[in-house]
């Protein structure tokens, strides 16, 4: 079932599955370690805010509140203009090896943080780590996922957000009866082990062959190819085609004199396009309002009318597992329904939601009315699911798709500063826009959302099966291979493909 392969670009020991579909899923299941612990920590904050023995130790205030919780995210705009650049040169696999590193020193500092201030710097050293992943993971399954897997692997890779969020707010409703300290640092400590899982599984997959392809390692490249598509079967017409697509690609790229700097993010029109499209599925996930509820949630259910702290907690857990079943489901349709189609749908659903918490809270909120408290509840659980549907499995999927290989990995820092950057100021405010304005918050955010929603049906590109190399087409309107659509070649469609003289080229290659 495992062999040792040297042709996989190993920097360690590296056994392999012999199996395409179990390469597939370890390496959704390591990638997938960065949003698990996003989710886990989002959820984990989320109770520790609700928690007395958490509130006293740092005798926190609304606007220290922010502080701690959003002190996340100044770590990840550092990792956002440093990690791709390391990325690049380093390989994808041993970059999401050193993040998890970085992770799992950060949980363990704050686990023992005696003082905000001890706290606060914990959480920038786990906001770099967790957003150095949070930009290695997807260009890494983007580029090393055969055509077939990458929809519903990445979607995948965000939705498991939900995983680390159902596990938390079970952890920290448990912890909740514990008088001592312990009852946040015990969910603290626990968060490292998601890491851990990582560090363990990197050696049982290859390195993406797109990196290894532009570094010159082309037989290498093959392999992983091969070992993604086929089963290792070097001869498969989808893997031969596959390679003589990137290879194409990456020839025009170099005759072009795209470079991996930072600069060329900038540098023509096309590369302009793809960051903001990036950076507007950052901006625009961030401030769709799913900021409130997963960090605040027992402000929104204080000023709804649920003050009881066990109750708060419970909803917690339920809320978490709605948000999971709905993020797999659109997630199982997001290659059917396509990037921005399920982007579009998302966000109308949850505008209109977020205006009809708004209004409820306004009506209800700290009244006698049980079921308009209940109502209010409700409207926050489908606002949610609203949102898990669509933005959930297209935040991490969209920006590596529009992102061709030069620019990916910076591009990806771009997207992770933009994301870490509207979050800090998101995170940061919501307390105590949430403490003033109240209902008027929702109301607000639900204006914004109406913006987002026009910019995406107007300048959203779709990418939905399609190649990384044959998404060039929609963006620059010129394809770089004669190859046909892989997708046609997968399915087995007549398409013009000489299979036999790949071959034969590729045997001269070897020879």
């Amino acid at each position: 079932m495992y062999g040792y392969n040297k042709l996989a670009g190993a920097w360690m020991p590296l056994w392999l599955p012999r199996s395409s579909f179990l390469i597939s899923v370890l390496l959704v299941l390591c990638s997938s370690i960065t949003s698990t612990t996003f989710g886990y920590d989002g959820s984990m904050i989320n109770g520790l805010n609700i928690l007395p023995s958490y509130i006293n130790y740092f005798h926190l205030t609304p606007a220290t509140t922010g502080l701690n919780t959003a002190s996340l995210w100044i770590g990840g705009c550092i990792a956002g203009v440093t990690w791709g650049k390391v990325t690049d040169v380093i390989g994808r696999r041993p970059a999401l090896f050193w993040a998890a590193v970085l992770t799992l020193i950060a949980v363990v500092l704050q686990t023992a943080a005696q003082n905000i201030a001890m706290f606060v710097i914990a959480r920038i050293i786990l906001g770099f780590g967790t957003s150095a992943s949070g930009l290695t993971g997807p260009a890494y399954l983007a580029e090393t996922l055969p055509l077939h897997w990458r929809g519903w692997g990445l979607g995948i890779f965000n939705d498991f957000y939900y995983v680390g969020g159902l596990i938390a707010a079970g952890i920290t409703y448990g912890t909740s009866f514990m008088a001592s300290t312990w009852a946040w640092r015990i969910p603290s400590l626990i968060q490292g082990i998601f890491s851990i899982l990582c560090i363990v599984i990197i050696p049982f997959i290859p390195e993406s062959p797109r990196w290894l392809l532009f570094h010159g390692r082309r037989e290498e490249a093959h392999h992983v190819l091969a070992q993604t598509y086929s089963d290792g079967d070097l001869a498969s017409h989808v893997v031969l085609a596959q390679l003589k697509e990137i290879e194409d690609t990456f020839e025009h790229e170099k005759n072009a004199g795209e470079t991996l700097s930072v600069r060329q993010i900038f540098k023509t029109r096309a590369a302009r396009k793809r960051v903001l499209l990036a950076v507007s599925a950052a901006v625009f996930s961030t401030i769709a309002g799913n900021v409130i509820a997963s960090y605040y949630l027992g402000s929104m259910l204080s000023n709804a009318g649920i003050t009881n702290t066990t109750k708060q907690l419970q909803i917690n857990i339920i809320l978490n597992a709605f948000c999971l079943v709905c993020s797999v489901f659109g997630t199982y349709f997001i290659d059917r329904w396509g990037r921005k189609l399920t982007a579009a749908i998302s966000t109308m659903l949850l505008t209109i939601f977020l205006f009809l918490v708004g209004a409820l809270t306004k009506v209800f909120g700290n009244s006698s009315n049980t079921s308009g408290v209940y109502g209010t509840v409700a409207m926050i659980f489908l606002f949610q699911g609203a949102y898990s549907i669509g933005w959930t499995p297209v935040l991490y999927l969209y920006p590596p798709e529009v992102l061709n290989y030069p620019i990916r990995a910076n591009g990806m820092g771009v997207f992770q500063f933009f994301l870490n950057g509207a979050a800090l100021l998101i995170v940061f405010t919501m307390p105590i826009a949430l403490d003033n304005i109240g209902w008027k918050t929702y109301m607000i955010n639900g204006a914004w959302d109406m913006v987002m929603l026009v910019a995406i049906l107007y300048y959203w590109i779709e990418t939905k099966g399609k190649t990384l190399e044959e998404i060039d087409e929609l963006i620059e309107g010129e394809r770089h291979s004669d190859i046909p659509d892989l997708e046609k070649i997968i399915r087995g469609d007549k398409v013009h493909f000489d299979h036999n003289a790949l071959l034969e080229v590729e045997e001269e290659k070897q020879n």
